[in-house]
């Protein structure tokens, strides 16, 4: 009798625990529910005003045009240009030695010894600094020690540095990802090392690499306080040519003209907006496609 009373009070706890831990479930994907219900409808109503208050305000002459303190005569060709400019050199420098760095550690460094572990401490900590000490830094260093001026070349440097550690992490985790099986296959067959990185592990590996980029080249392209640091202006009348030029790019034009006190100059910034999220639609969708192609290589 003692017995089934115990067993009887067991199972009784038993459903109270589950019970309990559905109720918590229901409750938390509720909140998750509503959390991202309140994060869409914020970001609609954010797009909603910028569409409704630029859209207007695109045309040919708005893209051909150069800045201007009147607002019906200004443009945002400098900054399209400059923006292009240092992003691509940030893609071109940050790319190959992310990659790189990512391969030395996971490949060719001994995890266990000191260096190893001081590399990947930096790299995690390193990845969580505000922009703006990137920005001191690369004033500091591309501005007035290798003496590359406020140019592209600096701006571009800077923002290397910025995303550097991201698109490391990322490039780590997928070579991490490549199944053992296919390198001992590879090495089985005679394939030297470097062959095998080259022809096995990066093919498998890339569709993880370009999503990190993605984000990484993202959060560059929407970045002002570093450019400010090493001298973007916020006004430049003419076409930038070459690394060493003065430029100014998108967010930092869109701030200037956000900072005016005329109305008609925070239209044209919402068109500015516009133009920076075609700019980086742009960008991601060439990536993206890229990071497709090459992962159905892989499957």
């Amino acid at each position: 009798m003692e017995i089934n009373t115990q067993t009887n009070m067991h199972t009784i706890k038993r459903k109270n625990n589950i019970n309990s831990r559905k109720l918590k479930n229901k409750v938390f994907h509720g909140f998750l529910i509503l959390a991202t219900t309140m994060s869409i409808i914020v970001l609609a109503l954010l797009l909603y005003q910028i569409f409704s208050t630029g859209f207007k305000y695109l045309s040919f002459d708005f893209l051909n045009n150069m800045p201007s303190r009147f607002p019906h005569k200004a443009g945002i060709k400098s900054a399209l240009v400059g923006s292009i400019w240092v992003i691509s050199l940030t893609a071109l420098f940050s790319f190959p030695l992310g990659v790189g760095t990512a391969i030395y550690l996971e490949k060719y460094s001994n995890s266990k010894s000191w260096l190893n572990k001081l590399l990947q401490i930096n790299i995690a900590n390193l990845a969580g600094v505000p922009s703006i000490v990137y920005g001191m830094l690369g004033l500091a260093v591309f501005v007035r020690f290798f003496n590359f001026e406020r140019s592209i070349l600096s701006g571009a440097l800077t923002l290397t540095l910025l995303i550097l550690p991201v698109i490391i992490v990322a490039a780590q985790e997928a070579i991490k990802s490549v199944p053992d099986s296919l390198i001992q296959g590879s090495f089985a067959l005679g394939v030297t090392k470097w062959q095998t990185i080259t022809g096995v592990v990066l093919p498998y590996a890339l569709p993880g690499i370009l999503t990190g980029t993605i984000l990484a080249i993202s959060r560059a392209m929407g970045e002002a306080a570093p450019l400010i640091m090493v001298g973007a202006a916020g006004y430049i009348a003419f076409m930038p040519s070459g690394p060493m030029d003065s430029f100014t790019v998108l967010p930092i034009q869109i701030f200037n003209w956000t900072s005016r006190p005329q109305a008609e100059f925070q239209n044209i910034a919402a068109a500015g907006i516009i133009v920076l999220m075609a700019l980086l639609l742009t960008a991601n969708a060439t990536a993206i496609i890229l990071r497709n192609k090459y992962q159905n290589r892989t499957d």
